[in-house]
């Protein structure tokens, strides 16, 4: 599809296309209420709680009044409401601000000043310095003479450094005066949201130009949202307006992501509801048969003899009412608000400030922040995420000669001085290609200065050091460059530029040199792609022997080719890349077909080798995320000695003769297949020994290996713990976080590149390093940090903390429903099972909203352990990563809990109250007494580190529940009058009170106390280490000594008590989502050793692929 867009036409392109009016509101006024309720109707569980408020409705069968579902209901719904509305508002604010800033337009030949909102495609926009596009614009004229302008493009892609955007070839050279004037037609395709892409073509009606068509690109644009920076003024066509713009078709709402505890939550909410079901059904079963039983005999029950059709569903729809509760209508909103916090924490962390930069850790997703501490599997890239990307030349090989030691920076090299200072061929044209064949930017101070934009930091680095010797690229004017060799001006005038593109992997210039006509084609990119395509007769082993010496050394490497051309040659190539740059179907494929035509035969001149410095504390954080059993890949589009010597260093693989690394290698289908069965042979053999074994595999490899043997590269993945995957492409790193994804690993993506955002997106987590690439994976992210080694505090602290407090709420919020309907259950036993309720609605509302939800909410101030600790045992990560705080399991003993203090409150209850006639709300307000009692004691047994908040939260709790019940008392028609002025003043109820207490939490605190004592976990004994104050190793059942790394042992081994059942001490491998196997009794037990996965749990774990 295309869109012609006439220029200056109103007549043509009015009402065919968008105004720019932009709007990311997501509701109307009109609207806001069917959508919103729509929305949230939309979940099951709010389905639930709607029947059952409805059903309460029907006066014949509802328990309680219909406020205690109803008010907590439209709370919890109006809270999730007010929090919508509030987050539109400001969009419309954000919508309202952009669309009435005035810009100014030519319309019919006339300059005038419009609101931004009222920009038509096809009207000519005017900007000033330091304006913000209002739409999509190609650019027309610029007050540069040669059709130069700068914008600022960090609102589009974060990238800091500006770029250059360049008038249209049709335009250049028209005053300034006549542009106002211009007419004619702008062919491009409809919308999309690719900023790097821009396939057109334009045709200007005479006088200006004889219907020739000029193609157009995107650096012929400057898109919405951008600056225009250090130009006084430039203008342009709008050709895309409001949010057809390729910002507003960017726009949009992420998919969410689902957590692991998400899902286990759902789960055991299905099993609650089940077995809610199991039980409505019995007790109406059960409520019915003793109706008809013993109830007619009952003068005082008056149950007529018939009743009607629908009288079998009265008492089973009543304990469905009554057994609602057992899942908690406050469960989502609980969460969602502690896992807000969770973010903020982030957000706050002053230790994740970067301090060259004072850029801070940021949580762009809210959502998923248990999901770090469950993480299994790191995806990283290399180039400034494992490195600064700050790049700096090092050395080079000319012609054969290798310039540069160990000891000194090859720019400093006397040989390389002497042979440029002496005018060496070679090494000039080694020099000019440095200089010349990028799309570098020299900008000039005031003062003289010349600093350089480069948007790839190899080509600024390279351009910098060719001025270090000399050769300095002073200038461009429009398509003539100026350089300054040794005191004297050399020009050259660029013809073509053939762009870098990852398929082709390298980039190319035609330029024309000034002084003798000759015009020559300048290569520079990867080995694979520059050193193949030599002229027949030259040699290329020693470049060859050059880029693998450099990049053992961890040097990023570039080969630098020249040809030349003749005039009729270029001519008529040139004809077809025009051609090829004006078709609108398929043009990137078309014009990589036509640079192949003249990209070979080169002549190579030269290696450079440049230097991408680790960032600080990069080994030391890779070394303690693997002891705490996670599993590293780095997926970079570097050479694969470099990438192998990067890894060793950053401490991926251990040296040899510890680490081993096994190679996947081939060109064809077969060669690639009998290469990764040795692989996987070799590692299945050296599974269970004690070495650090890794694979490399290439891009080219890679391929065939997803296509033709997935199922075996599968299995591989899982065997290894490291793998190291070499010139792949940003599709090749999404495909495999895809397929670690699939055998239900939990997966984290790191990048700083635009390149990476594919990967990151579709990891579980993505983090992205606000980097000098820009801020594009950064803003993709769903958490950003400013530099890698802050990945570590982010999982072993932040995910941590948030999976613990996360796996506590959830369950107490079970737990305190549960209890509350249990006791429900048991009073129907002695009332004829007839679903009556023992408590009144309002104790049952003010229960569920007040009573139990303040304290657990400050849980998410609890540590168990220390930030120290934690960071000096990342070990125990284990527990969150096999999810051993939230399980089928846990969950049972807070069920159990929940069933034992409910028999311990009503039969405690009863005995003291029932039996002396005491009216029903007296017993009512007891048996609630004692349940809030018994909830302050477990939420202080499970609070791990008290803060003054906590006391508050937990015994202030206590006391407003006795200060609202006091004044509810007061009033007549409440149903509770007077009942807590006369309980308070019985020492009976106090009585009460203190034996429930204490038959309750007595067992559970010999219990704690047992298994603290006799069979203690790892945490368990880093607790009482940070209360007795003393070292860790101080403690008898720890060894001192620490293992080596190659066993994938940590400094804490304990072994594993006689008798010792898997419910107590799992056994936790390094990625505890494979299968959990449980030793025998007296079998030695250490938790920390490195279980590896073996094919059975590929079997087990794997989806089939």
């Amino acid at each position: 599809m295309k869109r012609f867009v006439y220029i200056d036409d109103d007549d043509l392109s009015n009402n065919i296309y968008c105004d720019n009016r932009i709007s990311n509101r997501k509701y109307t006024v009109w609207n806001f209420l069917p959508k919103n309720l729509w929305e949230q109707f939309s979940r099951f569980m709010n389905q639930y709680f709607l029947l059952i408020a409805c059903l309460q409705l029907w006066s014949l069968i509802t328990p309680v009044n219909p406020a205690s579902t109803w008010g907590p209901l439209i709370f919890i719904f109006a809270v999730s409401a007010t929090k919508e509305a509030w987050d539109d508002y400001n969009r419309y604010l954000s919508d309202k601000k952009a669309n009435e800033k005035e810009v100014w337009v030519v319309r019919k030949g006339i300059r005038k000043h419009v609101q931004a909102q009222d920009v038509c495609v096809g009207n000519i926009v005017w900007l000033r310095e330091n304006d913000e596009v209002p739409c999509d614009l190609v650019l027309i004229g610029t007050s540069d003479p040669q059709g130069l302008c700068y914008v600022e493009t960090a609102a589009l892609d974060g990238e800091t450094d500006l770029k250059t955007r360049v008038v249209a070839s049709a335009c250049m050279g028209i005053d300034s005066e006549l542009l106002h004037k211009i007419k004619g037609v702008i062919e491009c395709p409809t919308p999309d949201k690719d900023i790097r892409r821009f396939d057109a073509n334009m045709r200007l009606f005479p006088p200006f130009l004889d219907n020739d068509v000029c193609p157009l690109t995107i650096k012929n644009t400057i898109l919405q949202s951008c600056y225009l920076r250090n130009t006084e003024w430039a203008c342009g066509v709008a050709v895309y307006t409001g949010n057809e713009t390729k910002l507003g078709m960017s726009r949009g709402i992420p998919e969410p992501k689902l957590t692991a505890m998400d899902a286990m939550i759902d789960k055991l909410t299905g099993a609650i509801f089940v077995f809610q079901i199991v039980v409505v059904i019995v007790l109406g079963i059960a409520g019915n048969v003793w109706k008809d039983t013993e109830a007619r005999k009952l003068w005082y029950v008056q149950y007529p003899n018939e009743g009607p059709w629908y009288e079998l569903l009265v008492i089973p729809l009543r304990f469905e009412l009554l057994c609602s509760i057992m899942i908690p209508i406050s469960i989502k909103v609980s969460l969602d608000l502690v896992k807000s916090l969770y973010a903020k924490f982030i957000d706050w962390d002053n230790e994740m400030v970067d301090p060259e930069t004072g850029t801070p850790s940021h949580a762009t997703n809210t959502a998923i922040s248990e999901d770090l501490g469950q993480v299994e599997y790191i995806l990283t890239d290399k180039t400034g995420t494992l490195t600064e990307n700050k790049m700096i030349f090092k050395r080079c090989c000319i012609s054969g000669t290798f310039y540069g030691n160990e000891n000194e920076d090859g720019l400093k090299d006397p040989e390389l001085l002497k042979a440029v200072a002496s005018g060496s061929p070679d090494a000039i044209r080694f020099l000019i290609v440095m200089a010349i064949c990028n799309t570098v930017v020299p900008v000039q101070s005031k003062a003289g200065a010349i600093s350089y934009k480069a948007q790839s930091q190899d080509e600024e680095a390279l351009v910098r050091a060719a001025a270090r010797l000399n050769m300095v690229f002073l200038e461009k004017k429009g398509n003539i460059l100026d350089i300054n060799f040794n005191a004297s001006l050399v020009q050259y005038e660029v013809l073509d530029t053939l762009e870098f593109t990852s398929e082709r992997k390298r980039m190319s210039v035609v330029v024309r040199d000034c002084q003798n006509g000759n015009i020559i084609l300048l290569s520079k990119g990867a080995d694979e792609a520059i050193l193949p395509h030599a002229h027949t007769g030259q040699q290329t082993r020693i470049f060859a022997e050059a880029v693998e010496q450099y990049a053992q050394l961890g040097l990023r490497t570039l080969c630098l080719a020249c040809r030349d051309l003749e005039e009729e040659e270029y001519h008529e190539w040139s004809l077809l890349f025009k051609e090829a740059n004006s078709s609108l179907v398929d043009r990137e494929w078309r014009v990589a077909e036509v640079c192949q035509r003249i990209e070979h035969g080169f002549e190579i001149i030269g290696v450079a080798a440049i230097e991408d410095r680790l960032q600080d504390a990069v080994p030391e954080t890779i070394e303690t995320l693997r002891k705490a059993g996670i599993n590293f890949w780095m997926l970079t589009g570097d050479k694969q000695s470099t990438a192998i010597q990067i890894a060793r260093s950053c401490n991926f693989v251990s040296p040899e003769p510890k680490g081993q690394l096994l190679l996947i290698n081939g060109r064809t289908e077969d060669e690639v297949g009998q290469s990764l069965e040795r692989v996987l042979l070799t590692m299945r053999i050296t599974n269970a020994e004690p070495k650090d074994v890794a694979f490399v595999v290439d891009g080219w490899a890679l391929e065939i290996v997803l296509k033709h043997y997935r199922k075996a590269f599968t299995e591989l993945a899982i065997l290894s713990r490291t793998a190291i995957c070499c010139r792949v492409t940003p599709s090749q790193k999404a495909q495999l976080v895809e397929l670690l994804k699939s055998c239900d690993y939990r997966t984290l993506a790191i990048g700083d590149g635009g390149n990476d955002v594919r990967m990151i997106q579709q990891a579980d987590i993505g983090v992205g390093i606000s980097g000098r690439e820009g801020l594009q994976a950064a803003r993709a992210a769903d958490y950003s940090i400013g530099k890698f080694r802050f990945l570590k505090r982010l999982i072993l602290v932040h995910g941590r903390y948030s999976y613990n407090r996360t796996a506590f709420l959830s369950q107490y919020s079970f737990y305190k429903s549960l209890l509350i309907c249990f006791i429900q259950i048991f009073f129907s036993f002695i009332s004829g099972v007839s679903g009556t309720s023992l408590f009144n609605s309002v104790s049952l509302m003010a229960y569920n909203v007040f009573y139990t939800s303040v304290p657990v909410l400050v849980s998410v101030l609890d540590k168990d352990l220390s930030e120290r600790t934690v960071m000096q045992h990342p070990q125990i990560l284990f527990y969150c990563q096999a999810g051993r705080l939230l399980n089928p399991s846990t969950f049972a003993g807070w069920f159990g809990r929940a069933l034992f203090h409910a028999i311990v409150v009503f039969v405690i209850t009863i005995h003291a109250y029932a039996f002396e006639k005491s009216e029903m709300e007296e017993a009512s307000m007891v048996a609630l007494s004692g349940c809030i009692w018994l909830q302050a004691f477990v939420v202080a047994l499970e609070t791990n580190s008290f803060t003054i908040l906590q006391h508050i939260a937990i015994w202030g709790n206590l006391v407003a529940f006795y200060v609202i019940n006091w004044i509810v008392s007061a009033f007549p028609s409440s149903g509770l009058y007077t009942i807590m002025f006369r309980l308070c003043r019985q020492p009976s109820y106090w009585i009460t009170i203190f034996i429930i207490v204490a038959a309750g939490m007595g067992p559970v605190l010999a219990l704690k106390y047992f298994r603290y004592t006799y069979r203690s976990s790892k945490i368990n004994i880093l607790q009482q280490a940070e209360r007795m104050g003393g070292p860790i190793l101080s403690l008898g059942n720890i060894e001192p000594q620490s293992r080596s790394l190659d066993k994938d042992v940590s400094p804490l081994s304990i072994s594993q008590p006689k008798n010792r059942t898997s419910v107590y001490e799992p056994l936790l491998s390094d990625s505890p989502s494979a299968a959990r196997r449980s030793f025998g009794p007296g079998a030695p037990f250490d938790f920390f050793q490195s279980q590896a996965r073996l094919s059975s749990n590929y079997t087990r774990n794997c989806k089939d692929n």
